[in-house]
């Protein structure tokens, strides 16, 4: 049924979607809501900062943030950067990382980064799909400094598995927010790719970026770069989908052999398993 969405105005429609989300309706209103939709995902509600019944929106509730120490930052190198699934993962490979069995889409097209090579050149991908019973905010994989945030505008298709498979470099006609890092692994990019009815991408260290706002392409080099901490967060999703995380070199060659894939994991768990 999604191919029905090639016909449709799929950026209006997911605002228009994040908008009732976000409807603060009446207290009944909502608690229904919240509790139909948590119901019918079966969320684990305690592990929620807040008592569910007191967002005032779905929409507040689905980016919710969940207590202190629910998902404890692992003593490993690197870290998990979000609930998820990991639906790919794997070498780069002569600038190219896999998509879904027989598609693959060009690093520097991801990033829209003509120095790419010089990061990420033979180095190590993981694609994390985010559905909708999953944490929606994502965490920082590594300890490091923050160089550069690339918006990337483009269209909002599902990355839904059925998606992967039949759209060419869907992740490269999708909207997208890329955040670059220094690190003593080496270079590392934080990729959130945006999807049908997420209502939005947003940076929790740089409010000036948001996805489906009708920006323009945005390039932001930061003087002062950006402290962030391993398993620190970096942003959320409004709605569900997919984040890309790159690897440099050097991580692939000391960590390659000793990773933990999932494919089912927990923000802040151990990737490394040093």
């Amino acid at each position: 049924m999604w191919q029905i969405l090639k016909f449709l105005p799929r950026k209006w429609l997911s605002q228009m979607v994040g908008r009732l989300a976000h409807w603060r309706g009446p207290g009944w209103w909502n608690r229904l809501l919240i509790g139909t939709f948590a119901g019918f995902y079966r969320i684990n509600l305690n592990e929620a900062e807040k008592s569910p019944w007191s967002y005032p929106s779905l929409g507040e509730f689905f980016v919710r943030r969940l207590k202190p120490g629910a998902r404890p930052v692992a003593s490993a190198a690197a870290v998990h950067c979000a609930d998820s699934r990991i639906v790919q993962s794997g070498p780069i490979v002569d600038g190219w990382c896999v998509q879904a069995k027989g598609k693959k889409y060009s690093v520097r097209d991801l990033l829209v980064d003509p120095d790419w090579k010089d990061k990420f050149q033979d180095g190590f991908f993981a694609t994390y799909y985010l559905c909708p019973t999953d944490y929606h905010r994502v965490h920082s994989p590594v300890t490091g400094l923050i160089r550069k945030v690339t918006y990337v505008p483009g269209d909002l298709w599902p990355v839904h598995p059925g998606a992967l498979d039949a759209i060419e470099g869907l992740y490269l006609v999708n909207e997208r927010v890329c955040i670059e890092m220094a690190t003593d692994l080496g270079a590392v990019a934080v990729v959130f790719v945006g999807a049908t009815n997420v209502g939005s991408i947003e940076l929790s260290f740089d409010p000036l970026i948001k996805g489906n706002r009708g920006m323009s392409f945005v390039e932001r080099k930061y003087d002062v770069p950006k402290e962030i901490q391993k398993g620190q967060e970096l942003g959320l999703f409004r709605m569900g989908s997919t984040v890309v995380v790159l690897f440099s070199k050097e991580f692939r060659q000391r960590y390659s052999g000793t990773l933990r894939l999932g494919p089912v994991v927990k923000v802040n768990s151990a990737l490394t398993m040093n």
